[in-house]
């Protein structure tokens, strides 16, 4: 798999019929090696060991309920009293990263809340602040810090 722009981090993997799956942290569970699950467990990975986000915190790809459609978000991070706090969406590698992309992050978005948004394809990260009341993003040089959430 590609090379990401994040810090190096020890993977479990599984080879099945000659499909590689990875250890998800969260989910407990082997999942398909896709690229963007490929992006999905470095941010997962970074979320846990960088940042120190608790995996009781963490939910990942979970149906929301947009205009009467099931969709999936990618990763959420939920503070202790259970709002949202952070909402991720994960491209695989090689998608760029455009206004349709932050278009179908704030429609999720719209149904969850969340105060932070967290964009990324692996390579490019883009991390803002929602201000409901102006209705735009106040984007950030970084992640917001676990400890934040206190």
């Amino acid at each position: 798999m590609q090379k990401l722009n994040f810090p190096p981090f020890e993977f479990r993997f599984k080879n099945s019929e000659n499909k590689l799956s990875i250890f998800d942290v969260v989910r407990k569970k082997f999942i398909l090696l896709t690229p963007e699950e490929w992006v999905r467990q470095h941010v997962l990975h970074d979320l846990i060991y960088t940042h120190r986000y608790p995996i009781s915190l963490i939910s990942v790809e979970k149906v929301v309920r947009v205009n009467g459609m099931n969709k999936r978000y990618d990763l959420v991070v939920y503070r202790p009293n259970g709002t949202i706090y952070l909402l991720i969406e994960c491209k695989a590698p090689e998608v760029k990263i455009t206004q349709d992309t932050f278009d179908q992050i704030a429609r999720y978005n719209f149904q969850l809340r969340s105060e932070y948004l967290y964009v990324t394809n692996g390579i490019n990260h883009y991390y803002c602040k929602m201000d409901y009341t102006q209705e735009k993003y106040i984007f950030l040089r970084d992640l917001p810090s676990y400890t934040t959430l206190s």
